[in-house]
């Protein structure tokens, strides 16, 4: 695993990366390239903790997860943000973190986008008008990302995809691997375009297939989003932009500059 910091080193990994895949020959020396992202940010215990993450590697954060955190509200609940949490997205603009989005409740979403200047984005985030929700997003709040050059990464949780989904009861019968293809095609649809839509899947071993539409078995299978979106007139050029272009042109412009390597 590599830990990825900079613009700089970003475009080199991605170009090695690139290469070996062109000439479908593995590198192995080549790692995963990760960048590191907080999902709820109480182990940052008051902000001035901030710019020791940030030298640590932190470049994107969120400021709670479910219920309440001593930051902001999230899924669950609804409250504004904290006095600390003002000061904590104030210490993220001036460092130059991201500001991820995903699980705040409308209060305080409204209030980081007023306070907050820096970059924005939504992590793993589907569509309320598809599936009422408070944890998803509204047309509002969507927009209000685009306009501010956001990217929006589709959620794969199945209670994300269909409305009425019980978590632990509902079959998984009811929700197919189209489903995000309907979440993602929304975002197009608000901004005009492809460059704000994205997958954030959310597949992190939370829960199994259970859990997931059907036709996602593994990973790979998000692989099958290439025909399905392809049939919905999208064409290379788009599904290169929401398979992966989108979130590599924001994060190259977002991450600190560096001097070219190489």
């Amino acid at each position: 695993m590599r830990i990825i910091r900079t613009a700089g080193e970003l475009e080199e990994h991605w170009g090695r990366w690139t290469a070996a895949q062109q000439s479908n020959a593995a590198d192995s020396a080549l790692p995963i390239g990760g960048i590191i992202a907080m999902e709820g940010t109480d182990a940052i215990v008051n902000p001035a903790q901030a710019e020791a993450w940030y030298e640590d590697g932190l470049r994107c954060a969120s400021l709670v997860h479910y219920g309440k955190s001593a930051y902001a509200s999230g899924t669950g609940e609804e409250g504004p943000l904290t006095s600390a949490g003002r000061e904590l997205l104030a210490e993220f603009e001036r460092l130059g973190i991201l500001l991820d989005t995903t699980h705040l409740c409308d209060t305080s979403f409204y209030e980081a986008l007023e306070v907050f200047g820096g970059k924005v984005l939504a992590s793993h985030q589907n569509c309320r008008e598809l599936v009422p929700h408070q944890r998803q997003f509204s047309d509002k709040q969507l927009n209000m990302i685009i306009e501010r050059n956001g990217v929006i990464g589709s959620s794969l949780d199945a209670w994300m995809l269909a409305p009425g989904f019980v978590s632990g009861s509902t079959s998984r019968e009811v929700v197919s691997i189209n489903a995000v293809a309907d979440h993602i095609d929304h975002v197009c649809q608000l901004a005009g375009n492809t460059r704000h839509a994205a997958f954030g899947s959310d597949l992190d071993g939370g829960f199994g297939t259970e859990q997931c539409p059907t036709g996602l078995e593994s990973i790979a299978d998000l692989q099958k989003l290439d025909a399905i979106l392809a049939a919905r007139g999208y064409d290379d050029a788009d599904l290169d932009a929401i398979f992966h272009g989108n979130w590599l042109r924001m994060l190259s412009e977002s991450l600190p500059r560096d001097e070219r390597v190489g």
